[in-house]
């Protein structure tokens, strides 16, 4: 995450990264492990070329709609000058979503150099996690996985569900798609120049919704009330002027309580 060196830019990365107390990357790569292993998840090959990134298919059912998970930016800095070595998320916040969602067919995607081994990571432009995470070639690569995962579930359209900075990429990915029939966001900072301004972080390469003329398909976000990093104001504006709909959980934060009551919630999205 390209940040500004403050110390008020080190305490929203962390927030953002998913940060929790001595938690690692391994405990994400271990909890991705168990999805797999219980036969829940299927690992699905991607095009995404020499940036491979992790995708993973539940499918129980044909369907016409497949609904994609878009996990988050991903592991803490360090310190607000310094990136983290491996951007997997140390929280499994996003795929416990995508676990507890009942639909017959759903896909869980991880960002540009997530989860990789160290000889691949090592290869993976660090820019892809930082400054230029919402960039095109960043969002290429997710773009080319949605492809892959469609056709390995045989779906004809897609649901993006993006936490964080993930709904962030599902905005800019259902803008350059035609089978996207529905967004939904959750603590996602979608007036990226506004949310940089408003906590004095160094300025973001590419994508930004609020550049957007208008919402190409539904979307409904959802915001904690209580979410200091992402706050209700900042997102607010861009909910309006695009007709989307705006839900504001009442005692919410940015990481409290997503994945726990998300059943409850995901029923005010169909």
């Amino acid at each position: 995450m390209a940040l500004a060196l403050v110390p008020k830019a080190a305490l929203v990365s962390a927030a953002l990264s998913f940060l929790a107390g001595c938690a690692s990357v391994e405990e994400g790569r271990r909890r991705v492990s168990a999805e797999t292993e219980r036969g829940g998840f299927v690992r699905v090959a991607t095009d995404s070329g020499p940036r491979p990134v992790l995708a993973l298919l539940r499918s129980r059912a044909a369907t016409e709609t497949l609904t994609v998970y878009l996990e988050g930016d991903g592991a803490a800095w360090p310190s607000h000058w310094q990136p983290p070595r491996d951007p997997t998320p140390v929280r499994a916040l996003v795929l416990d979503m995508a676990a507890l969602d009942n639909s017959s067919q759903v896909a869980y995607l991880a960002r540009p150099c997530q989860y990789l081994e160290a000889v691949a990571l090592a290869a993976c432009p660090v820019e892809l996690w930082t400054h230029r995470r919402f960039s095109e070639p960043a969002i290429a690569v997710l773009d080319a996985a949605l492809s892959a995962l469609k056709r390995a579930s045989g779906a004809s359209r897609l649901r993006l569900v993006g936490y964080s900075g993930g709904g962030v990429m599902a905005l800019a990915l259902a803008a350059r798609r035609a089978d996207v029939r529905q967004v939904v966001t959750i603590a996602a900072p979608l007036r990226v120049g506004a949310w940089v301004a408003h906590h004095g972080l160094t300025s973001l390469e590419g994508f930004d919704p609020d550049a957007l003329a208008g919402a190409s398909v539904p979307a409904i976000h959802f915001l904690g009330e209580r979410d200091e990093v992402v706050p209700v104001n900042i997102v607010a504006p861009h909910a309006r002027r695009t007709g989307a709909k705006l839900v504001v959980v009442p005692g919410f934060d940015h990481h409290c309580c997503w994945s726990r009551d998300w059943p409850r919630l995901l029923e005010e999205t169909r």
